[in-house]
């Protein structure tokens, strides 16, 4: 039935994404704002294909892994209300902490710096997936399956968040009132797409900000009389873009990193395991580097004042 649900889910978006995407470009070009490229629309869709036809591929594995674990579950809800609601909540909360560890951990940034590749923001770059995901996503949400939700439930209500997590990507909402207290909204998710280092590894939920907020990763959007006006892509753009090296090029960076032989096991395993960005010689920044930095030269560049 779920399975149905899902598909349902599929026919339903595709067309509202069609149009939603179709409005965003007339207003664009209306208030003549260049927020689409023809190349940078031809990556997201590359991007996507190549993640859904993996995800597609690895599917089998991954339900009967969280099958497997749904069938020794410890927990059962009687209530089909309070089922949802907790598995919402639930696997919200843990795709907070696979997109947190997705930017906290360099073996698994090399995975989701596809996503952030791009220097526009638009809804198509919700679809600028991280193609290789889907081979470990499944392992957070082991936890679920145990607590006594069913692998289809899971995967429908991934999708589902992935819905709301595909319309945030826009500029041409400002605020949303109300709703910034408690969902990502275009606001937050801008944050989360810039490379100025105050905004860096930001605002890394999907549907509920909370999380954000009780953990840490929390930063509103800040209004360009206090801020910088943000910048989105990589804080290191891609020096030559083809099909390999937008999926690859960090790959091929941390290789060179830990192939390095005037290196220690600990420092080849803070190539692997450290924070993107980490070096043993200083010569690259962390993003907690760049944000110190930052915040030193604001200090530097601020007014002394003399009180006699």
């Amino acid at each position: 039935m779920n399975a149905l649900l899902e598909q349902i889910l599929i026919l339903v978006s595709t067309p509202v994404y069609m149009l939603i995407i179709g409005l965003e470009l007339l207003l664009s070009n209306y208030h003549h704002r260049k927020l689409y490229g023809w190349k940078d629309t031809a990556v997201n869709v590359y991007l996507m294909l190549l993640n859904a036809a993996l995800d597609l591929l690895f599917r089998g594995v991954y339900v009967v892994i969280l099958d497997y674990f749904y069938r020794h579950h410890i927990l059962s809800f009687s209530h089909v209300v309070v089922y949802w609601v907790m598995l919402l909540l639930l696997e919200d909360f843990l795709y907070y902490w696979l997109h947190r560890f997705d930017h906290e951990v360099r073996l698994f940034w090399a995975v989701h710096v596809t996503h952030h590749s791009s220097e526009n923001f638009n809804f198509t770059v919700g679809f600028r997936s991280s193609v290789f995901q889907p081979l470990y996503r499944f392992i957070y949400f082991i936890p679920l399956a145990l607590m006594g939700f069913k692998p289809i439930d899971i995967l429908f209500m991934y999708s589902a968040t992935q819905i709301w997590g595909i319309f945030v990507h826009t500029k041409l909402i400002h605020k949303m009132g109300w709703f910034e207290y408690f969902l990502v909204t275009p606001s937050h998710h801008r944050v989360h797409h810039a490379s100025n280092p105050k905004y860096l590894d930001k605002n890394m939920g999907m549907f509920l900000i909370i999380w954000d907020k009780m953990f840490g990763t929390f930063q509103p959007e800040l209004p360009e009389t206090e801020y910088q006006p943000i910048r989105y892509g990589l804080t290191k753009p891609i020096e030559k873009e083809t099909p390999l090296t937008i999926v690859f090029h960090e790959w091929t960076q941390m290789w060179k990193d830990v192939a390095r032989k005037d290196l220690s096991f600990k420092e080849k395993w803070n190539y692997l395991f450290g924070p993107p960005g980490w070096s043993h010689d200083g010569s690259r920044l962390t993003s907690e580097e760049m944000r110190a930095e930052e915040d030193g030269q604001s200090l530097q560049e601020e007014p002394v004042v003399i009180v006699k």
